[in-house]
């Protein structure tokens, strides 16, 4: 559970999704591309820095615990795109 607390808040998952694919990004990049204000980038950077998820050696990157939890949301990803599709026809 404490995972899916951390995963749930404000910005935490559209980090891990912005550092996938061994990207390494600036704070300001990050908070460009996160959509982000300030304030909540650093508090959830500091928790995924915590967690052993991201890292801050030049630049933000994921960790390989981090690049383990990219590999864990793929089948969710394929869900959401079916799901996204389906809604869509719907309409």
């Amino acid at each position: 559970m404490a995972a899916l607390d951390l995963l749930g808040r404000r910005g935490s998952l559209r980090i891990v999704w912005e550092l996938r694919d061994d990207a390494i990004l600036t704070f300001r990049a990050l908070q460009a591309a996160a959509d982000l204000p300030p304030g909540t980038l650093n508090a959830r950077l500091a928790e995924l820095r915590a967690a052993d998820i991201v890292s801050a050696e030049a630049g933000y990157r994921l960790t390989s615990r981090g690049a383990d939890l990219v590999l864990a949301l793929a089948p969710l990803l394929t869900w959401s795109q079916t799901w996204a599709d389906d809604l869509a026809m719907e309409d």
